[in-house]
This record gives structure tokens, C-alpha cells and sequence, in this order.
């Protein structure tokens, strides 16, 4: 099939399998997906919700997962963000004016924590970050990272297709 309409037919030993033939995590694991939306939540907390889309964006960029680039892209569109800053996201070191100076490190951040298996996180990346936030907001700046990480992670896994989320 082309497409993920996310209708589910039955698969192996009564698994939820979306149309596409891949797992439906959410019904498969409902108590999974329940604390990982928990999570993210609770990360979300106390964040600019601007700064919450651009940290989403850039990490969705960096994994490549189409899906939820899309889904945060039209969220912070819908939230009153300019399309010159999300056009600018994967490029904001070449326009750093276009962004603020805890958006650049968090943006840094993102980059590092989501490709840490490339050299982990840089003293220098991370002592930019605390400079500018403080320890509960960094907190939450960390575990909003893992949680679009983990979000990619499922929905790559799972072939979720760009579109089909119902936020277009």
C-alpha cells in the first residue's frame, strides 16, 4: 500500500497492524504511549510554546522523520510562528539573526543531544545552554529533546506517513 490511512486490520497473535503492515504502537501498547504523551507533556511545562516547535522541528530534521516535521511545522504555523524562521530552522547558524539567543542554544542543544552518538554533547554546546537557562528549564529543554527523539523513533519505526495525522 501507498499510504498509512492508520485504519488497522488485524496481524500475528492479535497485534494492531496499521494498513502499511507495520505495528500500531498506540494500540499496541497503549500504557507505553499513554506515558510517553506524559512525558511530553510534562516537558512541555513552563516552555515557550515557540521554542517547544523549534526544538521538534530541528530534531525531526536531523532523524529525517517527515511525519513529524510535518505535524510541527503546521502546529507552529498554527501557533503564529513566520515561515522565514521554519524555512530557516535547519540552517539557523547561517541566520542567526532570526532567532533569539536561548533559541540558538537550545537549537544547538537539539543537534547535539539527538546526534550524540557522534560525539556526545559538547562541553561548549552544553555550558551555552545552562547560560541561558535555568536548571529547571534546561531540565525540561533535555527532556522535551528525548521526547521528539523517541516520537521520531516510533513513528519511523512504524512508517507513519507524513499527512496523516490530521493536523493539515
Amino acid at each position: 500500500m501507498t499510504t498509512n490511512t492508520n485504519t488497522n486490520i488485524a496481524g500475528a497473535a492479535g497485534t494492531a497492524v496499521a494498513e502499511n503492515g507495520r505495528l500500531d504502537f498506540a494500540k499496541s501498547a497503549p500504557k507505553v504511549f499513554r506515558a510517553l504523551i506524559g512525558f511530553d507533556a510534562a516537558a512541555r511545562e513552563g516552555l515557550d510554546p515557540a521554542l517547544v516547535e523549534l526544538i521538534q522541528i530541528r530534531a525531526s530534521h536531523l532523524n529525517h522523520c517527515a511525519y513529524c516535521l510535518h505535524m510541527h511545522t503546521n502546529d507552529a504555523r498554527k501557533a503564529g510562528e513566520s515561515e522565514d524562521r521554519l524555512h530557516l530552522v535547519a540552517v539557523w547558524r547561517e541566520a542567526r539573526h532570526f532567532f533569539t539567543e536561548k533559541e540558538r542554544a537550545a537549537l544547538a542543544l537539539t543537534e547535539a543531544v539527538t546526534l550524540v552518538a557522534d560525539g556526545g554533547v559538547p562541553d561548549d554546546v552544553y555550558a551555552q545552554a545552562a547560560a541561558v537557562f535555568d536548571d529547571q528549564e534546561l531540565a525540561h529543554v533535555l527532556a522535551l529533546i528525548l521526547t521528539i527523539n523517541t516520537w521520531n523513533r516510533v513513528a519511523l519505526s512504524t512508517a507513519k506517513v507524513a499527512g496523516t495525522d490530521g493536523r493539515g
